[in-house]
């Protein structure tokens, strides 16, 4: 079986899909400006243009099964395939469905939801949570710390900011912690990398703009300070207990509804962000009570859906299989 990729030009997989070893087919799209202008006026011509190009791509690749990774690229795709009899799925990361997949869910056979969400149930919409790397699930605790060089012995709070970076996350954290306080591993995003540089002040206090070793990074921490994306789901698989701070724009506020999923199963406490400074003090009371860590470590890892690929990838070949 091969598995190719379709995309746009100029965003993230037009690098990562080539480096994963992948092909990548480009084709014109952009998402919608939420202001009316000439930039919505380009949007909508491409959006109507894709289709064509997408059935193009289908005609010359042939596959068999179709799978949209959710957010505007998706939906031409799904389209393009609906209208050539293949079999298609999307897959939806939050707890709300996002409006490219509600505009593309009439033309799929599948929807895969990382969680339940009201009035989205029956045959066609399965919950299997959301893939995540294997790779992200084989650190070691001791080699990693080893890795990192941070302590062997003691707590370490992990800080994610995300590829783009998490401006207010990573203020707070190196203003909290930059001089004193616990270990601290701190993957701040490329973005505010080099302006938070010169304010870390400790050996132990380990400052990245990005890593390839994500596995290791969560292996390493006791607790972790995160916003509330796809990582949530890692967060879970390695049982990493977490202090989540969504992202207060996020469409519909998803961030907040992924963020109370976790929650509400006592692996996590949710901040909102206008309640920022009170992190510090939280982040203090739970590293020092690991009895309750180790509570929430067992919760996360029982909310934790680290099968989700396998189901995703079996239900394809069941549609594959199935035909036109």
């Amino acid at each position: 079986m091969s598995v190719t990729f379709a995309g746009s030009r100029g965003r993230v997989e037009s690098r990562l899909v080539p480096e994963a070893g992948f092909e990548l087919d480009t084709f014109s799209i952009s998402g919608f400006p939420r202001r009316p202008g000439l930039d919505l006026l380009r949007a909508l011509g491409r959006a109507a243009f894709a289709p064509l190009a997408c059935a193009r791509i289908l005609a010359r690749r042939q596959p068999d099964v179709v799978l949209g990774a959710g957010g505007y690229v998706a939906g031409p795709m799904v389209l393009a395939a609906r209208l050539r009899g293949i079999p298609a799925a999307l897959t939806e990361a939050d707890a709300h469905l996002g409006l490219a997949n509600r505009l593309a869910a009439p033309f799929a056979r599948r929807v895969f939801l990382a969680y339940s969400i009201p009035g989205r149930s029956g045959a066609k919409y399965r919950v299997v949570g959301r893939p995540i790397p294997s790779a992200h699930l084989a650190g070691e605790r001791a080699t990693a710390r080893g890795t990192f060089g941070l302590p062997a012995e003691g707590p370490v709070l992990a800080v994610f900011g995300g590829l783009a970076g998490a401006e207010a996350l990573n203020e707070l954290a190196v203003r909290a912690w930059g001089v004193r306080g616990p270990a601290v591993l701190h993957v701040a995003g490329e973005r505010d990398y080099d302006a938070l540089r010169p304010r870390v002040e400790r050996d132990d206090y380990v400052l990245l703009p990005t890593t390839d070793r994500f596995g290791d990074a969560l292996a390493v921490a006791d607790l972790a300070l995160s916003r509330a994306g796809g990582t949530v789901w890692e967060l879970a698989a390695a049982g990493t207990p977490a202090v989540l701070v969504p992202y207060p724009h996020a469409t519909a506020d998803h961030q907040w509804l992924n963020a109370r999923h976790f929650e509400q199963g006592g692996g996590a406490v949710v901040v909102r962000q206008e309640e920022l400074e009170s992190v510090p003090a939280l982040v203090d009371a739970l590293l020092g009570d690991p009895g309750r860590l180790d509570g929430m470590s067992t919760a996360m890892r029982q909310l934790a859906r680290p099968d989700a690929a396998d189901e995703v990838a079996d239900e394809l070949v069941r549609l594959a299989g199935a035909g036109r």
